[in-house]
């Protein structure tokens, strides 16, 4: 009669679970399982976790065993037609899949869903699902396990969140992986592909970042002072059309001035967005009026994204933007963001033109006219892009009581 266990054979944390077929001396067969657990938690004479009255060794130790009443099935189904070997025994934990199938492991989807959006994906977020991909890769090196579509449940999703936080990942990219995975086991759900009954419930909380914005009267330090230098002046201008129009470093550094028109009294800038595709017409303020005055109505020379980012640091340490904020930014040693309080000159990235028009307007203008100038679809999206305290706000709230009152 045939007997199935359960081994471990490393000691390193987490070890893969093993599984051995053995009849007789003719049958002998072991191979890797998708399971993995740490060895101080495993029974190596009983071959199953040690503690099941945790949730989650009893759930591991139900999948075992539905494991062996699997594998004991087909095993008795393929006795006299088929070789039962180590082989054997791979191709039932790991299904081979036929070169014109769909994947049904999580990293063969990805290219899978890559090909099929191929039409709809922007370069953005094209770069994106390779990034994402590859930190799976090395989170299935870490684990020495290979993931299908259907093993992404809970436990997959603690374990993700355990190997990232170990490599010092911020929450908030943990989070946004996970709904990225989500989204691509959602795809091969549609397309007949099985997914655990647990994935519509998984999800990861965002942690509340600080926003890092330009006060109006920071915008106005750094307008007003010349640099000396062409690069930074120049940097300087680019800096203060982001704020003036709320756009990404992707559109605004390819505006000209022939998308320029004329209505009245006003002017606009029309053009599209590179990463939506809408549509925008924004009005040009007095500010940026007199900029482009100044450059006889031109924009400033464009310039690369790398060179906007490490010029406008240095456009704002020399403007006096060095006391001490709350925010983040990468760690060079690990490759990664760390929370804590630093110059705010050292935290300005292009992105702190829209957070700027966004945050000196939130409370002067109703929301759905600067989410109408920087692009934002939802108000919660726009509101992760507001800089301003609940308290800030709540003397705003009080200050337009005390005004209402006075009428």
């Amino acid at each position: 009669m045939a007997t199935i266990n359960y081994f471990i054979q490393s000691q390193n944390n987490p070890a893969g679970i093993y599984v051995r077929l053995k009849e007789g001396r003719s049958i002998d067969a072991k191979a890797k399982t998708k399971f993995a657990i740490n060895p101080n938690d495993w029974s190596a004479t009983k071959g199953q976790p040690k503690n099941l009255k945790d949730a989650s060794f009893k759930k591991l130790h139900k999948e075992l065993t539905t494991l062996s009443t699997d594998l004991l099935n087909h095993y008795n189904n393929s006795v006299g037609k088929n070789a039962i070997n180590t082989q054997w025994l791979k191709d039932f934990i790991n299904p081979p899949q036929k070169n014109d199938s769909i994947p049904i492991k999580l990293v063969a989807y990805f290219d899978y869903y890559a090909l099929h959006k191929k039409s709809n994906l922007k370069t953005s977020t094209h770069t994106k699902l390779n990034v994402n991909k590859h930190l799976i890769e090395r989170f299935q090196k870490a684990t020495k396990t290979e993931y299908f579509i259907k093993d992404v449940d809970a436990n997959f999703k603690l374990n993700f969140e355990a190997y990232c936080k170990k490599e010092h990942y911020a929450q908030n990219t943990i989070a946004r992986t996970i709904k990225f995975i989500k989204t691509i086991c959602y795809h091969a759900r549609k397309n007949g592909i099985e997914t655990h009954s647990q994935l519509d419930d998984i999800s990861a909380k965002n942690e509340k970042i600080e926003i890092i914005y330009l006060t109006e009267v920071e915008i106005e330090q750094i307008s007003a002072k010349d640099y000396k230098l062409d690069h930074l002046n120049n940097a300087r201008d680019w800096l203060i059309v982001s704020c003036e129009t709320a756009q990404r470093v992707s559109d605004f550094m390819n505006f000209r001035k022939d998308l320029i028109r004329k209505d009245g009294e006003d002017s606009f800038i029309e053009f599209t967005q590179k990463k939506t595709g809408k549509v925008m017409s924004m009005p040009i303020t007095p500010r940026l009026s007199k900029l482009l005055k100044k450059n006889g109505g031109n924009f400033p020379r464009k310039i690369s994204d790398a060179k906007m980012n490490e010029y406008i640091k240095v456009v704002c340490e020399k403007a006096g933007l060095i006391q001490e904020v709350k925010g983040s930014k990468i760690n060079k040693k690990i490759n990664r963001k760390e929370d804590g309080y630093f110059p705010k000159w050292e935290l300005v990235t292009t992105k702190i033109g829209r957070k700027s028009f966004a945050t000196n307007y939130f409370g002067k203008l109703e929301n759905t006219l600067i989410m109408a100038a920087t692009g934002h679809t939802t108000e919660p999206s726009f509101l992760a892009y507001v800089g301003k305290t609940q308290m800030s706000m709540a003397k705003q709230l009080a200050e337009g009581i005390r005004k209402l009152n006075k009428k």
